[in-house]
């Protein structure tokens, strides 16, 4: 149950911090999930390694509970595996991630402010 729990929850977080900056109504909460991300990423990632997300974490402990051995490094190249089969090189899948965050991170950042000005007007 842990697991599914997991699986729906962070893929649904991370569709948000990729897609939350569409709707006016979700900018600021999906700005903070992005710092939120980015904090983990970089901050937590300085003492657990760079990218480390304790979602991540706490899910593939329930997952070698479960019997689950050799977990890829990344959420989202084990959630691809997952869903296709297919094992990715792990660097376009890291180098991709990376990207997509930027590009959703600066997006978000901009609307942002965007609506902030606006608001003050």
């Amino acid at each position: 149950m842990l697991d599914i729990f997991f699986v729906v929850f962070h893929t649904l977080l991370i569709i948000f911090n990729l897609f939350g900056w569409i709707f006016k109504k979700t900018r600021k909460a999906n700005f903070i999930t992005l710092l939120l991300t980015a904090c983990s990423w970089f901050i937590l990632g300085l003492f657990y390694g760079i990218g480390y997300c304790p979602l991540t974490d706490w899910h593939f402990v329930v997952l070698e509970k479960l019997g689950n051995h050799n977990l890829p490094a990344s959420y989202i190249r084990y959630f691809i595996l997952r869903l296709t089969c297919i094992d990715f090189d792990p660097q376009m899948i890291d180098t991709l991630t990376v990207v997509l965050f930027l590009v959703s991170f600066l997006i978000s950042a901009v609307l942002n402010i965007r609506d902030f000005r606006r608001k003050k007007q």
